[in-house]
C-alpha cells in the first residue's frame, strides 16, 4: 500500500499537483523496500523453513539490498545533492526525470531478481518431517 500511495497519491484523496515531492519519494522507496523484504521472508518461510542459507542465497540477499540502495540513491539524486537539478529537501518542485525513473525501476528489477535467485539457490532438506517433528523415513 505504501508503494501504491507513493506512486499514485490521488488515490488517498490528495490534490494532484505537478511534479513529485520528497514525501512521495520516501513512500515509494519504503513501499518497494517492504515489498522486497516481505518477498525474501516469504521465500525463506515457505521453501526453506529449517534450512540454513546457502552461499548463493546469501549473495542473493546482498544483491537485493544493494539494488534497493541503488534504487533509492538514483531516485533521490537531486534531493541528496548529486543529481543534475539539485534542490533542497523542503523544495516544492523536486525534479524526477527519466534517468531517475530508470534507476528506480532498474534497481527494483534487480532486487526482484535477487529474490528469485534466493528461491532458486537453496537446497531443500532431504527428509520430510511429519507434524510431530520426527523424520518420516524412520
Amino acid at each position: 500500500m505504501m508503494a501504491v500511495t507513493g506512486l499514485f497519491p490521488s488515490l488517498t484523496g490528495q490534490v494532484a499537483v505537478g511534479g513529485i515531492g520528497a514525501l512521495q519519494l520516501v513512500a515509494m522507496l519504503a513501499g518497494l523496500s517492504l515489498l522486497i523484504f516481505g518477498a525474501l521472508l516469504y521465500v525463506k518461510a515457505a521453501f526453506y523453513p529449517r534450512a540454513r542459507a546457502t552461499f548463493a542465497q546469501q549473495i542473493a540477499v546482498r544483491l537485493s539490498l544493494t539494488a534497493l540502495l541503488i534504487a533509492g540513491m538514483a531516485s533521490a539524486a537531486d534531493v541528496l545533492g548529486f543529481g543534475s537539478n539539485v534542490h533542497a529537501l523542503y523544495a516544492e518542485d523536486i525534479y524526477f526525470g527519466p534517468l531517475q525513473a530508470a534507476g528506480l525501476i532498474g534497481g527494483f528489477a534487480v532486487a526482484a531478481s535477487g529474490v528469485l535467485l534466493y528461491a532458486l539457490g537453496g537446497m531443500r532438506a532431504r527428509g520430510r518431517e511429519d507434524d510431530h517433528g520426527r523424520d518420516s523415513s524412520t
